[in-house]
């Protein structure tokens, strides 16, 4: 599986970002994903997941009700969109995949398949 991740950037407090990740190479409804992040000098921690289906998602405590996690069967992309951003939420973002799990962990050891980060920057 490749993935490709996109759509990072710096923007100030308030604002807003959708990152993309773009998959190939195995069959896309059938892999469970997540989007995880880490910022300077700490751990990598996960952000939010969503199931093969798309119809279950998680979210971490410091992201909910701001972030969104979605899909699109028809683009093999999966996204992240990010409003009321905090400089908090300033990090590399990467996107990842499990293979043989229909929910997504949030547990990144259980990942197989990782994008290559995009960075985030939110200004105060």
């Amino acid at each position: 599986v490749q993935l490709q991740a996109s759509g990072g950037g710096l923007v100030q407090a308030g604002g807003s970002l959708r990152l993309s990740c773009a998959a190939s190479g195995r069959t896309f409804s059938t892999l469970a994903m997540g989007w995880f992040r880490q910022a300077p000098g700490k751990e990598r921690e996960f952000v939010t997941g969503i199931s093969w289906s798309g119809g279950t998602t998680y979210y971490a405590d410091s992201v909910k009700g701001r972030f969104t996690i979605f899909r699109d069967g028809y683009k093999n992309t999966m996204y992240l969109q990010m409003n009321s951003l905090k400089p908090e939420d300033t990090a590399v973002y990467y996107c990842a995949v499990v293979l043989g799990k229909v929910l997504p962990p949030q547990d990144e050891d259980e990942y197989d398949y990782w994008g290559q980060g995009t960075q985030v920057t939110v200004s105060s």
